[in-house]
């Protein structure tokens, strides 16, 4: 209940009354005056007068349930909110909620990790108060050799949500986000599965959001939307627009069983599309020139001519000159 009136303070201008909530929701005054208690104790400045009601002047910039939830528009993706103020990692816990039965579309999100990790088992940074740093859930029927794709889509989703705010960016294949030659997101899918099912998929996303600064040994390579924008962002609502921007990729992706609805858009994002690139397996290193995804998510890679495939989670991709050049 509380996020549902915390959405209709924040869907009105002026005041609404306690009265019109306890009918509208079927509690009792008593119960509305809690949830108002609540909100004020979480930060939000709301201005309460006698025969008049309340009024929302300010939300703060918070990560809690209600907060999530309040203006959530999807259908499936982000219903479920699991929130923490600390974690070692979101994926971690995401893991071991969807082994408990959490549900399809679940979202876990922590204020903070301090075991935050990217891919190939780097550390991430995730700091307190200035980022997201969330995991999703998922239950898709598809073979698990087609779970890769789904990092695309969380690519897909973050970089259309900085372009709902102006933030021009751009996609490293297959899961980092870049602005100005310096990461601002990165995506770490991993998944539980049999020979042929898919028992859980969990997208964990890291997104840099309002930080001022970085460590020195990160300057050169990482970046804020504040950093890049001058502008400070309300963390909610980003976890909103990425929330509902997945959804409708995933949608098309489970309806079509590929990516080639998504490919001409994505192309268009990648950084180093039709550039020279360094690519990183095992135990070898080889450059070609990228030439865009095909319709499974694969980079399709030019050497000598002869064009060759890669898939995501086997090799890491990096500039000839730099990370992201």
């Amino acid at each position: 209940m509380k996020e549902d009136i915390l959405q209709m303070l924040k869907s009105r201008k002026d005041f609404v009354s306690g009265q019109e909530l306890c009918e509208y929701f079927q509690v009792s005054r008593t119960a509305v005056w809690k949830v108002i208690g609540q909100l004020k104790s979480e930060g939000y400045e709301i201005e309460a007068i006698n025969r008049k009601g309340y009024r929302l002047i300010a939300s703060p910039d918070i990560l809690t349930e209600a907060e999530i939830l309040s203006g959530m528009t999807t259908e499936v993706m982000g219903r479920h909110v699991y929130y923490y103020d600390c974690l070692g990692s979101t994926n971690d816990q995401a893991r071991m909620l969807a082994e408990q039965g959490a549900p399809d579309g679940s979202l876990v999100v922590a204020e903070t990790q301090n075991t935050g990790k990217g891919r190939m088992g780097r550390a991430f940074f995730s700091p307190e108060g200035c980022g997201i740093w969330m995991s999703l859930i998922l239950k898709p029927d598809i073979p698990p050799v087609d779970a890769s794709m789904i990092t695309l889509l969380g690519a897909m989703a973050v970089q259309e949500m900085m372009e709902s705010f102006g933030l021009e960016s751009g996609i490293k294949w297959p899961n980092d986000l870049v602005i100005d030659h310096r990461k601002t997101t990165g995506i770490l899918t991993e998944m539980s599965a049999g020979p042929d099912v898919v028992n859980y998929i969990v997208i964990g996303i890291g997104i840099n959001v309002n930080m001022k600064e970085f460590p020195e040994e990160l300057r050169e390579t990482a970046i804020s939307m504040a950093m890049a924008s001058g502008q400070t962002y309300h963390r909610a609502e980003i976890i909103r627009r990425v929330m509902q921007y997945f959804e409708t990729n995933y949608r098309q992706f489970l309806k079509d069983g590929n990516l080639a609805f998504l490919k001409k858009k994505y192309d268009a994002s990648l950084i180093h599309l039709n550039k020279e690139i360094s690519i990183h397996e095992i135990r070898r290193v080889w450059r070609g020139v990228s030439r865009g995804i095909n319709d499974i998510g694969e980079l399709i890679v030019s050497v000598d001519g002869e064009e060759t495939t890669v898939r995501s989670g086997e090799v890491s991709i990096r500039g000839v000159y730099g990370y992201a050049e």
